[in-house]
């Protein structure tokens, strides 16, 4: 038996009547599902919301930038009516795909990581789809409802792109680049889609904007640094800048700006410390484009080149006698043993422990207990060769 397709305006036309009682079409579009149980709803071309192209002597736009903002300018807009039946498609298309997964023993949480219909690939009911691995494939039913909700889930958030163009300007100082942002501002269009609800009677785009603004700045906070700070510390970085500002005073102590600001201490001063901006080797220094770089100011001019033996071997002698100067007498001697430091010869454990007149094991824990110690962070580099 060959599946019936249902066309989007026959089940707008069904749905516009549920939707006149908002409390109870829930469930009157529940028993709906059950009446079209077997048959298909129809998938939209994505051209069918685009303008055609139209034909110019202007020459094509060549940044990325400018030839997103042009597809994005073709892409025709919903009015209220129209967002709001696409909605409800959405909704519609939910709950099948729920009974779908209902009857063949499955949740919601059995799509995550993603599933294979068909040879394509497509992520979990709750995001947007990134293109992760697919984990697992499943019954052709499901991949079928799914398909159906994943391409009215798409038509929304394209046909509202054009949120992400306008609210991303209001981050157009920051170093992170337009097509970037947008992406994120994509992705979290598709979040907004599966919290929208129609019933409240908002406009989509009043609803996204949220989530718009807090994915451009959730990727500011992780991705605005060389080096990523956290999330806290770049929050409390504001704060102590606003608290400078307020004091008027850009060499203001640690205790003056936390009582500005009000936070602890030391929340300040590891703010300040985060603050500091990490510069490239190879960037040029001063405004005369002359090529000198940080590195060319920072390399020791010598006949053998930058690398020196000597330096190595003086700086590996200082840290070990350094990292040695941290031990107990006997566990110095146990170690200058065992590792031949200033001794003809490596020991093994029985001749240290002859010398010493206890047993194997008791030099072994001396062995241990002496090498914890000299595992400083600051030695760790000059004495693992040593210790391995």
């Amino acid at each position: 038996m060959v599946a019936r397709i249902i066309k989007h305006v026959d089940l707008d036309r069904r749905l516009d009547r549920l939707a006149k009682d908002p409390e109870r079409f829930t469930h009157k579009a529940e028993a709906l599902v059950k009446e079209l149980e077997g048959n298909d709803l129809e998938i939209s071309d994505p051209l069918s919301w685009r303008k055609e192209p139209r034909l110019t002597d202007e020459p094509a736009r060549s940044s990325v930038d400018s030839q997103l903002r042009s597809e994005i300018d073709n892409i025709l807009l919903l009015d209220r009516e129209a967002e709001a039946r696409l909605a409800r498609r959405i909704e519609f298309a939910r709950l099948r795909l729920n009974a779908a997964l209902a009857a063949a023993g499955l949740t919601e949480a059995d799509l995550e990581g993603g599933l294979s219909c068909g040879g394509d690939a497509f992520h979990g009911v709750g995001a947007a789809p990134r293109g992760r691995k697919v984990e697992r494939s499943l019954p052709n039913a499901i991949c079928k409802r799914w398909r159906e909700l994943h391409a009215l889930r798409t038509e929304m958030v394209e046909r509202n792109l054009y949120l992400a163009l306008i609210n991303v300007e209001r981050y157009a100082h920051t170093t992170a680049g337009r097509p970037d942002l947008i992406q994120e501002g994509a992705a979290a269009l598709f979040r907004a889609v599966d919290g929208f609800d129609w019933r409240r009677g908002l406009l989509f785009r009043t609803y996204a904007v949220h989530w718009l603004n807090q994915a451009f700045r959730s990727y500011l906070y992780n991705f605005g640094h060389t080096v990523r700070v956290p999330v806290y510390l770049q929050k409390a970085m504001k704060h102590v800048n606003q608290a400078i500002e307020r004091l008027g005073d850009p060499n203001a102590t640690v205790e003056a700006i936390a009582r500005e600001s009000q936070l602890a201490e030391n929340i300040v001063a590891t703010a300040i410390a985060a603050a500091r901006t990490a510069r490239s080797l190879d960037a040029p220094v001063g405004e005369d484009d002359d090529g000198t770089s940080l590195r060319d100011m920072l390399r020791v001019p010598s006949d053998e080149g930058p690398y020196n033996v000597g330096l190595e071997e003086h700086t590996l002698q200082d840290s070990i006698g350094e990292a040695l100067d941290h031990l107990s007498e006997r566990e110095r001697y146990v170690i200058s043993l065992r590792y031949g430091i200033g001794q003809e010869r490596e020991h093994t454990l029985a001749e240290v422990a002859e010398k010493l007149g206890v047993s194997l094991e008791r030099v072994r824990q001396i062995q241990v207990r002496a090498i914890t110690k000299m595992r400083t962070p600051k030695l760790r580099r000059s004495v693992d060769p040593f210790l391995n």
